[in-house]
């Protein structure tokens, strides 16, 4: 997201504060706040998506969706 919006929204936070929000405004706040909220999803998805887990014996385990199989570390 970019930061013009992210701006935008804590202006409009702010705004909300003060006076009453106009039902333009609150629209617009409404689509930026999903807008974020998808942008944060999708981010920790991702990051999520290129997750390890190693467990003390060395079974590694991915945390990717695609994954099915857990990983052996090729030593046994």
């Amino acid at each position: 997201m970019e930061q013009v919006k992210l701006d935008r929204l804590s202006e409009l936070t702010h705004i909300s504060r003060e006076r009453e929000l106009t039902e333009a405004e609150k629209r617009e706040r409404e689509t930026l706040r999903n807008e974020y909220r998808a942008a944060v999803t999708g981010n920790l998805c991702a990051q999520l998506e290129n997750t390890t887990i190693v467990r003390p014996d060395g079974e590694r385990i991915s945390l990717s969706k695609g994954a099915k199989s857990k990983e052996t570390s090729g030593e046994e």
